[in-house]
């Protein structure tokens, strides 16, 4: 089974190699590692360049952020099943490539999705809070649940048959699809018990009033789209499921 790794980034010079090395540090020999620049004006792009031998495929132009760039990705991406790796963030061990593989070979899940730590910026990566998640039920979606989106990892075929991620829904892209895939479509997800990711603390949906206001619209718009009944509900427990998270 080979697994592709897509990262997107754009002048990321302060976390880009922490990113790579993570993924080049997996003891699983199948994956194809794509990495997609949005034309980088930092030092971004040259320390990619001390990785080639690692990456299967390396694009650098103008997108039209983020959920364009994976979107690019995925069209260079081959294998079997495809997952993302934020430029800002670290897969959190070795063989973590290596369970999600293990998991696909053992179920008949369409999508494997995990745990996350939110990190501090800078080593030693303090965490700040944990997402922990549960096992998978359409009656989580509309009690706003989710899984942690870059733990995420999903067939290509799935991909191929209910499309990639969508640019009209701004930050919130990430949602729709995990809502149109697990609510709207009902594909086969798994939680695989294990932590996946390492994220540093930040985001673009959250650097502001007024991008939380926007993204708020985002995920009821995403909400509403999907069928989801009583989408204000949804929304606001969405917004709440994110508390807990900050004393596990």
């Amino acid at each position: 089974m080979k697994i592709s790794v897509i990262t997107v980034v754009y002048n990321a010079e302060n976390y880009i190699k922490d990113c790579i090395e993570s993924v080049v540090a997996q003891t699983y020999p199948a994956i194809e590692y794509i990495v997609v620049d949005g034309g980088s004006t930092d030092r971004t792009i040259s320390i990619i360049g001390n990785y080639v031998q690692n990456i299967a495929h390396f694009v650098s132009e103008k997108d039209q952020g983020m959920y364009d760039a994976l979107n690019k990705g995925m069209a260079l991406a081959t294998g079997d099943v495809i997952g993302i790796l934020n430029a800002d963030d670290m897969l959190a061990a070795p063989n973590v490539i290596e369970k999600i593989a293990q998991a696909f070979s053992r179920t008949q899940a369409d999508a494997i999705y995990g745990n996350l730590n939110y990190v501090n910026v800078d080593p030693p990566y303090k965490i700040i809070r944990k997402w922990v998640s549960t096992p998978y039920t359409p009656r989580g979606i509309v009690m706003g649940w989710m899984p942690a989106h870059p733990t995420l990892y999903v067939k290509s075929e799935i991909f191929k048959k209910f499309g990639n991620y969508s640019l009209l829904y701004g930050t919130a892209a990430d949602y729709e699809l995990i809502l149109r895939f697990l609510f709207k479509h009902r594909i086969r997800a798994m939680y695989l018990n294990e932590l996946i990711v390492n994220m540093r603390v930040g985001g673009m949906s959250n650097a502001n009033y007024k991008q939380r206001y926007r993204a708020f619209l985002n995920d009821l718009k995403a909400i509403k789209t999907n069928g989801i009944p009583f989408a204000y509900v949804t929304v606001i427990l969405k917004k709440l499921r994110k508390l807990p998270q900050f004393f596990a």
